[in-house]
């Protein structure tokens, strides 16, 4: 056998890739049941996406970047989670797999592009649930406030605060420590550890839950409306990324995070009735349905307070305590907590669902892929999660949060666009219950999809103002946005390097050893 320490035999073992039959076969023997239709599927999308967007982001979207324009900076980021729903769509009617992205990534891109993404689908889950932690904690606050119980507001800040000074974020030390937004993540880590199923009836109740908080509030809301707060509309540009079409472009890579869960609506291709039809009517509907909510609470939230005053992580507790109706704002919060534990549920079991398919692969350390004897839930991996996830968020704010989970969602839907088109270049033999629309071209024997480009290209614009006030932040001094994604992905490539190549290889000799005998 090769030498593996050499460079060569590192960079063939990076580009191997897991056999599409072998992949597909496995699917067919266990066995699931094609019993989800179109509704199921919408509801899953909705019940996934709704929440931590209009909830926790949008308020610091306006106020530090885009003003009342944010409505547009919601259906950018649509546009480019949609053009890549697609893709997902497509590759999981093909590949019908568990482990979503990376799973897709490793039989097309190879085991090197498929562990890139997989650590940055892992960066992108851990700081989402710290993000939306910060905006429970700041719902709770409000709630307990409302009911004569104040919480100290140096244990619901994060000790870095994250500042607009001449359109660019500046970092501060705030001297507090958000213990409950801490504590809130511990807790959906302990309630997964339980092992807490989930069926489609309590995602339907979930929806109806947050789908009517958030109607009740349009509708409420509308009537407290002050046109004079949404002029003007798009506000003049005042340096940097502070309003005018570059806050638009901000906010909208900002709120990327609002849209994560919609595909978990192409995780559930191998066990749709009809994936032709019914996966992208899942992701399109929901992400249509969502936008529409979205747009319409932002709408009404910017009507509501000023622009400027909404930098905060509960903007629709602010808003419905701007109403008077004391009542009204109490039944608000609590739906609101309800969405965002949900929200903060998903994340938990995203995560380590998506750590046990690299585990088992022998990329990232057993403890991962370990299942509890009795519970049957991946414990060690919900608890570590949990406890890097508590720990950032009472350190960070969610500024800094969302740059670096548009980052990170950004990196992995680039890589599943190009995943679409290498699979349509190297095996057009292959079809599954669904393909992208729009066409595309043929450049000698590689397929370019319109699709795929267009959600490269979108991906890229959401990328941009994200890195462009990452490199103003260095420049200033304030490095740790910077320091944070270089110390990850650097530690990502010693981990594969040093570890997950040998590892990999030794569980796959020893699969093939198990096949011969």
């Amino acid at each position: 056998m090769a030498d593996a320490s050499r460079p060569l035999d590192r960079w063939r073992q990076a580009l191997h890739r897991k056999s599409i039959d072998v992949v597909v076969a496995d699917t067919e023997r266990a066995g699931l049941q094609r019993k989800l239709g179109a509704g199921s599927l919408l509801i899953l999308g909705i019940a996934n996406i709704l929440g931590a967007g209009i909830y926790v982001m949008t308020g610091e979207a306006a106020a530090s970047f885009a003003g009342p324009a944010v409505l547009l900076s919601f259906v950018l980021a649509a546009l480019a989670c949609g053009f890549t729903g697609l893709c997902y769509a497509e590759l999981s009617s093909v590949i019908p797999v568990s482990g979503s992205a990376y799973s897709y990534c490793y039989v097309t891109l190879g085991e090197g592009c498929a562990w890139a993404l997989g650590w940055m689908v892992i960066l992108e889950y851990v700081l989402s649930a710290s993000a939306v932690a910060a905006g429970f904690a700041g719902y709770l606050t409000s709630l307990l406030g409302d009911i004569g119980v104040h919480v100290p507001a140096w244990l619901a800040t994060s000790t870095i605060t994250a500042l607009q000074q001449d359109g660019h974020t500046v970092l501060a030390n705030s001297g507090g420590l958000n213990l409950v937004a801490a504590l809130a993540v511990l807790a959906a880590a302990c309630v997964l550890i339980a092992g807490v199923s989930q069926s489609a009836l309590v995602n339907a109740v979930l929806v109806v839950i947050k789908v009517g908080v958030l109607v009740s509030f349009i509708a409420v809301g509308a009537r407290y409306v002050d046109s004079a707060h949404w002029q003007p509309f798009l506000p003049a540009n005042e340096g940097g990324f502070a309003y005018g079409w570059p806050g638009v472009l901000r906010a909208a890579a900002m709120l990327f995070f609002a849209y994560l869960g919609f595909e978990t609506v192409s995780m559930a291709a191998s066990e749709t009735r009809n994936p032709r039809r019914d996966v992208p009517f899942g992701i399109l509907g929901s992400l249509v349905v969502c936008t529409l909510l979205y747009v319409a609470a932002g709408a009404v939230l910017t009507g509501i307070v000023p622009f400027r005053e909404l930098g905060v992580p509960d903007p629709v507790a602010l808003a419905v305590d701007r109403m008077g109706w004391p009542w009204f704002a109490v039944l608000i919060k609590i739906g609101a907590l309800t969405g965002l534990g949900s929200v903060l549920l998903a994340n938990g079991y995203g995560v380590s669902r998506v750590a046990v398919n690299i585990g088992r692969d022998g990329l990232l350390p057993g403890l991962f892929a370990r299942v509890h004897r009795t519970r049957r839930t991946p414990w060690l991996g919900n608890l570590t999660f949990g406890v890097i996830a508590a720990v950032l968020a009472a350190l960070l704010p969610i500024g800094v949060l969302g740059d670096l989970i548009c980052l990170g969602i950004a990196s992995a839907f680039i890589v599943v666009c190009i995943a679409v088109m290498w699979l349509r270049s190297a095996r057009p033999e292959l079809r599954g219950g669904f393909r992208v629309p729009l066409g595309g071209v043929w450049i000698g024997k590689a397929w370019i999809g319109t699709v795929p480009v267009l959600g490269i290209v979108l991906c890229l614009t959401m990328m941009a103002p994200v890195l462009g006030d990452m490199v103003q932040q260095v420049r200033r001094g304030d490095p740790l946005a910077a320091l944070i994604l270089a110390g990850y992905v650097m530690a990502g490539a010693l981990v594969y390097v040093f570890y997950g190549q040998r590892r990999g290889r030794r569980l796959a000799h020893a699969a093939v050893h198990a096949s011969e005998s």
